[in-house]
């Protein structure tokens, strides 16, 4: 739908045709970047645009982002409903309509939260590592409590025959 629209660049490649350094370069020189959910969870798209400083733009109804606890990205994302999406020339007058103040607030949130998306080794402070195991402990609380409720429940169970 987007193809032949001014001003929208597609990167198409495999990684032997050199596509992944297309496609880095693509959203290095791009405001947005289109992140269509696809079948599976994740993917490297969201993770790319971001250290790229490029403002994703997240097509999806029901999608479930990394460290969505702790990061508000709704300062550094769109979101566009799937059935949104499909109509024509909706995503391209949603984008028009993002006036320089709103994508620049969005590119500087961008820059400050990168860091969260970002693999070193070894790992360093608040890198992409350490928010997946700080994300795994906020987690731990919750699994312990629903352990804890279905032990409780089994054994009264247990105990009422």
């Amino acid at each position: 739908m987007l193809k032949d629209e001014n001003d929208v660049f597609f990167s198409f490649g495999s990684v032997q045709d050199h596509g992944v350094s297309k496609a880095s370069q693509g959203m290095h020189s791009s405001k947005f970047c289109l992140n269509i959910a696809g079948d599976t969870p994740s993917s490297n798209r969201l993770f790319d645009a971001i250290v790229s400083h490029c403002v994703p733009v997240i097509i999806s109804d029901d999608i479930e982002l990394p460290y969505e606890d702790i990061l508000d990205y709704s300062k550094f994302s769109i979101f566009v409903r799937s059935s949104d999406a499909i109509k024509k020339g909706y995503l391209m007058r949603l984008i028009k309509g993002i006036n320089k103040h709103r994508w620049t607030r969005m590119w500087k949130r961008l820059k400050e939260v990168d860091k969260h998306f970002e693999y070193q080794f070894p790992s360093h402070k608040d890198d992409a590592v350490q928010m997946i195991w700080q994300a795994l402990a906020r987690k731990v609380p919750s699994i312990r409590l629903k352990a804890h409720r279905f032990r409780r429940s089994s054994r009264s169970e247990r105990g009422s025959k």
